[in-house]
């Protein structure tokens, strides 16, 4: 069976659970719940009080976050002080949701106190990722009165940026979480971390900021922007425990009360119910279309979305981006499977390193991704260019891709990311050379236990359990994702009442399981390839998440299945 993965059962209970208030049940949903928490890292009494009352982000400090207070001291000078010089301050983003989400929070706080401050999201294709010098005097030749740029979810280590901007007489402040290189950063401030992500640092530098400028809460006619920093949050996989867990979980119930006009024009093009609104659709409805623009053409459109106060604009912005977002994903079905052809034609060794003049820069991220997810293995996806090619890397669980990608620095032009994924560039005819090297450093890291592909499941379950009350206890852990990743369970000697194959080629699964009397529907995405051995009567194994489904009017309980073993198939 096509992506076969060794299932690592987390708890066990001593026998399968039957939990909220069955009679037969001898295991108690407490204990379901301390598994759980267990699974998760999550031990102590205190440690449970915050995850599922987590302090309110206004509430962390500084220190918590490991973010220098005496630079943010220092940043609100700058500021003020451009402020009285009537100097122009630009916020420079990324063209990524976190850096999209970071850049509105700060422009929404800095416009309320100057109106010469200037939003600017680098355009992926002429200008890449980051501040770079050619971008700086671009920027100094437009704006002669430019005075400070505030380089947000980049900058940490663009040390050619800042150079320039501090030769030319601009001074950078850095807010930033990425990876930081070697290097003399000439920055006149820095706002860092690594515990959080840009949009969050965004989030509690704009506090500060109003904390020191004296700007009332009152005065922020669309909100402090609580809801755009859960966005970035959600969208960057930094685990969802701690403080990210803090701004995830209040950041969503201000998702589900947004007035954001373009927010809720992007809601009703894509349908989704707000006050249902959880990280599922944030991951893979919402996150999406934000990302589109910046993939496709350029992410100004998702900024202007967010930010916009016209209704009409934000309906044109929705279904602008619902229509990118659509050609994206054919461009990334195209990518993905020429790539999958590529390393069936090939011998390809634990690490995967593609490149094609047909692939989309924007899109081989998202390939690399998926082809992590087919083949278990570190993806890099490049497209190729003449003579400069940029590339993207997707890792696996226990695999540090920018540490290794550190060791192999001198074959590229540049390169930067986090443990999970990086972006980087390289010069066309350097690519062989690089693939070579990077899997002698990769290979003795990549071992057998390392690439083993398991599927963790947090308890076997019974379908006699699966009740309203338990769903509403699951529905606490939310918003799940890196970290806190969906409860899932296991149930074996499931019967198949019903299967059929739905979506475009029959992509999909829709099932009608039963055991014990109890029956659930089914849903398994991208495994229909299994539909010819699921017959009626058919006995199998699942693994599965839950959710609500709603359809004329009734809400059930429907499983979200993250794979199926049939035995002697």
């Amino acid at each position: 069976m096509n992506n076969q993965r060794k299932w690592e059962i987390l708890s066990k209970l001593g026998r399968p659970a039957l939990p909220a208030g069955r009679q037969k049940s001898k295991v108690k949903t407490e204990e379901i719940i301390d598994a759980l928490l267990k699974n998760r890292g999550i031990k102590s009494s205190k440690e449970r009080k915050e995850f599922f009352n987590p302090r309110h982000p206004k509430d962390l400090t500084l220190r918590e976050l490991g973010i220098s207070k005496s630079q943010v001291v220092k940043a609100i000078q700058r500021i003020r002080e451009a402020i009285k010089k009537e100097q122009i301050i630009i916020i420079y983003g990324d063209y990524d949701v976190d850096g999209i989400c970071g850049t509105g929070i700060l422009f929404e706080t800095l416009y309320l106190l100057h109106k010469n401050v200037r939003p600017h999201l680098p355009d992926r294709f002429s200008e890449g990722y980051g501040l770079n010098p050619d971008s700086v005097v671009k920027l100094k030749d437009n704006h002669s009165k430019l005075g400070v740029i505030i380089c947000v979810d980049n900058g940490i280590s663009a040390f050619t940026g800042v150079a320039k901007a501090k030769e030319l007489g601009i001074d950078v402040i850095i807010v930033d979480h990425h990876y930081r290189k070697k290097g003399t950063l000439k920055s006149f401030a820095t706002v860092y971390t690594k515990k959080i992500t840009g949009a969050e640092i965004a989030w509690i530098f704009a506090r500060e900021v109003r904390k020191k400028l004296n700007i009332k809460d009152s005065q922020l006619t669309k909100g402090n922007g609580l809801e755009l920093a859960a966005l970035g949050t959600i969208a960057d996989m930094l685990p969802l425990l701690g403080p990210n867990r803090s701004f995830a979980w209040h950041g969503m119930k201000a998702l589900r009360q947004t007035s954001r006009l373009g927010l809720l024009a992007l809601f009703e093009e894509a349908r989704i119910v707000k006050e249902k609104i959880v990280s599922y659709e944030v991951n893979y409805i919402i996150s999406p279309r934000l990302n589109a623009a910046g993939r496709l053409e350029n992410a100004t459109d998702s900024l202007r979305l967010i930010c916009t106060g016209s209704r009409e604009r934000a309906n044109e912005l929705s279904q602008h981006l619902g229509r990118v977002n659509t050609r994206r994903q054919g461009i990334q079905e195209d990518i993905v499977l020429h790539a999958k052809n590529l390393v069936a034609a090939s011998s390809a060794g634990k690490v995967l390193v593609l490149a094609d003049e047909s692939y989309h820069e924007g899109v081989v991220g998202l390939a690399a991704a998926k082809l992590v997810e087919e083949f278990g293995r570190p993806a890099i996806v490049f497209a190729k260019g003449a003579e400069i090619s940029k590339g993207s890397g997707r890792s696996v669980s226990g695999f540090d891709l920018v540490s290794a990608l550190s060791k192999v620095g001198k074959h590229l032009i540049s390169w930067g990311g986090h443990k999970a994924a990086a972006g980087l560039t390289i010069s066309t005819k350097k690519i062989e050379v690089f693939a070579k090297e990077f899997a002698k450093v990769a290979d003795p890291l990549l071992t057998d236990e390392v690439l083993e592909r398991k599927l963790k499941i947090d308890l076997e379950l019974e379908f006699a359990g699966l009740t309203r009350e338990f769903l509403n206890i699951i529905k606490q852990f939310e918003p799940t994702g890196a970290g806190n990743p969906a409860p899932d369970f296991a149930t074996n000697g499931v019967t198949v009442l019903t299967a059929r194959a739905v979506g475009v080629d029959g992509k999909h699964l829709k099932l009608k399981l039963e055991k014990g009397g109890f029956s659930f529907d089914a849903i398994a995405f991208s495994r229909g390839d299994l539909y010819p051995f699921l017959s009626p009567d058919k006995k199998i194994d699942i693994a599965y998440s839950l959710a609500e489904n709603t359809w004329n009017g009734q809400t059930k309980i429907q499983l979200k299945i993250r794979d199926i073993k049939i035995p002697s198939k």
